[in-house]
C-alpha cells in the first residue's frame, strides 16, 4: 500500500517536499559536514553577489563623476566653422536655441598661449566665454574660490591711470606653478603677433587674478584659464569673431541627436561635436573596465554555484536510502526533484539575499565617510559610490538563476534512485 503524497500536499499549506527539504538543511549532529558545507555555499553565493555589487557601485560611481567634472567645465555639444571663426554667433544661437532639448548656447574663444607671473611662467589653455550667458551653459561655478563668473565681465582701472586691467581666473594647479594668488598680475603672450623686419613681437596683455578654480581633475587645473570674450577678443585680434558656439542640453545622452539635427539645420560648413566623441577614449575604456570586473567577479557566484552543486550531489549521497523509502512510499520522480531543487533555491536564495545586505551596506558606508582616499593620479580624490537599482535587480536574479541551474543536475540524480537496489541490503 503506497502512502498519497498528492493528497498531503493538497491537505497541507506546504507540500511534504518543503518539509523533507528543511529537514535535510537542518542536519543532525553525526552528519554536521553537510550542514557545514551548506553554510559555506551560502556563504560564497553571499561574497560573490556582495562584491559584484560593490564593484559595479564603484565603477558607475566613478564613471558618472568623472563625467560631471568634465561636463561640469565643458559644454554638451560644441559647434564650430570649417576654415574659420564665426562672425554671426548671435544668429546661429538663435537657431540652435530653437531646437528641443538645448537648454543655453554661448559663445568661446578657444587657443593656447604663455602665461607668465613674476617668479615664472607656463604653457596653458586660454578660454574666453561671455561671463552672462556662460553661467548657463558650463557648471564652472562650483569650482570656484574666492570669485564669480560674472567677475570677468569687470575690469580694473590701472594703479597708474592708464586702461583697465582685466581679470582672469586660473587653474588651482596652474596658480600654483606660476607661484600667484588673487589680486596678483600676469601676463598673457602670444606669438600670433605682427611680423616686423626683426621677426614676430608677440602680443601682450597684463591681468589680474580674480579667483582660482579647482575641478580636481588635474589636466584641466594645470592647464587652463578663463577670460572674458571681449578680452580674448582684444588680445587676439579677433574683432567680433569667436571660434565657435558650446550648447547645453535638458538631457546629456540626447547630444548625438541634437548634434546632427544642429549640423543638418546649419548646413555642411559647420562641424557638431558632442561630449560622447569628444571623450569617446576615456569612456569606452571605462566601459571595458566595468565589464571586465563585472565579469571577473561573477565567476565568484558562479565557483558559489558549483559549491551548491558539490552540496546537492553530497545530501544524495548521504539520504539515498531515505530517498527510496520515500519512492516505495509512492512519492514521485518529480516530487523527489522538488526536494533537492527547494533546497538549493533556500541556499541561493539566503546567500543572494546576505550578500545584498551586505553589498549595500558597505556601499553606503563608503558613501558616507569617504574613508578610502584615492592617489593624486587619479581625478577624484576618494573612493566614489553610487548604487543602481538597475543592477541590483540584474544581479539578484542573474544570482538565483545560476543557484537554480546548479540543483538541476542533482536534483535529477536523485530522482533516479532505484528503491530496490537503494534497499537491497538494507
Amino acid at each position: 500500500m503506497k502512502f498519497n503524497f498528492k493528497a498531503l500536499n493538497k491537505d497541507s499549506l506546504v507540500g511534504f517536499e518543503w518539509f523533507i527539504c528543511r529537514r535535510y538543511l537542518k542536519a543532525k549532529r553525526e552528519q554536521g559536514f553537510i550542514s557545514l558545507i551548506s553554510i559555506i555555499s551560502v556563504a560564497g553565493v553571499a561574497i560573490g553577489v556582495a562584491a559584484l555589487i560593490i564593484v559595479l557601485a564603484v565603477m558607475t560611481g566613478f564613471t558618472n563623476e568623472l563625467r560631471a567634472k568634465i561636463l561640469g567645465i565643458n559644454s554638451h555639444i560644441i559647434v564650430q566653422k570649417y576654415g574659420g571663426n564665426l562672425t554671426n554667433y548671435g544668429e546661429i544661437s538663435k537657431i540652435i536655441k530653437k531646437i528641443p532639448g538645448v537648454s543655453a548656447t554661448t559663445p568661446y574663444i578657444f587657443t593656447q598661449t604663455m602665461i607668465t607671473g613674476e617668479q615664472g611662467g607656463s604653457g596653458a589653455i586660454l578660454r574666453g566665454i561671455d561671463p552672462g550667458s556662460a553661467a548657463q551653459t558650463l557648471k564652472l561655478g562650483k569650482y570656484l574660490k574666492g570669485c564669480r563668473l560674472q567677475d570677468l565681465s569687470i575690469s580694473e582701472p590701472s594703479e597708474k591711470g592708464g586702461r583697465p586691467i582685466p581679470g582672469i581666473i586660473l587653474g588651482s594647479e596652474l596658480a600654483r606653478q606660476l607661484r600667484v594668488y588673487k589680486n596678483d598680475k600676469i601676463r598673457l603672450m602670444s606669438t600670433a603677433g605682427a611680423l616686423t623686419p626683426i621677426g614676430i613681437i608677440p602680443r601682450i596683455k597684463s591681468c589680474r587674478v580674480l579667483g582660482i578654480f579647482k575641478t580636481g581633475m588635474y589636466e584641466y587645473d594645470a592647464a587652463m584659464a578663463f577670460v572674458s570674450l571681449k578680452t580674448a577678443q582684444d588680445f587676439l585680434e579677433l574683432g567680433a569673431s569667436v571660434s565657435g558656439v558650446e550648447v547645453r542640453l535638458q538631457h546629456i545622452y540626447q547630444a548625438n541627436t541634437i548634434a546632427k539635427d544642429i549640423q543638418k539645420r546649419l548646413g555642411l560648413n559647420f562641424i557638431t561635436k558632442d561630449w560622447m566623441r569628444m571623450n569617446k577614449n576615456l569612456f569606452s575604456a571605462l566601459e571595458l573596465e566595468k565589464s571586465a570586473l563585472s565579469i571577473i567577479v561573477a565567476l565568484v557566484v558562479l565557483v558559489a554555484a558549483f559549491n551548491i552543486v558539490s552540496t546537492l550531489i553530497m545530501v544524495v549521497m548521504e539520504k539515498n536510502k531515505d530517498i527510496a523509502i520515500l519512492k516505495a512510499m509512492g512519492a514521485s520522480a518529480g516530487q523527489i526533484m522538488k526536494i533537492f531543487i527547494y533546497e538549493g533555491l533556500v541556499i541561493g536564495i539566503s546567500g543572494t539575499l546576505l550578500g545584498l545586505l551586505s553589498g549595500l551596506t558597505v556601499c553606503k558606508i563608503l558613501a558616507r565617510y569617504h574613508f578610502i582616499k584615492l592617489p593624486d593620479v587619479y581625478p577624484i580624490s576618494t573612493l566614489p559610490v553610487e548604487v543602481v537599482p538597475h543592477d541590483i535587480i540584474l544581479i539578484s536574479v542573474s544570482a538565483i538563476i545560476i543557484t537554480l541551474l546548479a540543483t538541476l543536475y542533482p536534483s535529477w540524480q536523485a530522482s533516479q534512485v532505484d528503491p530496490a537496489t537503494a534497499l537491497r541490503y538494507e
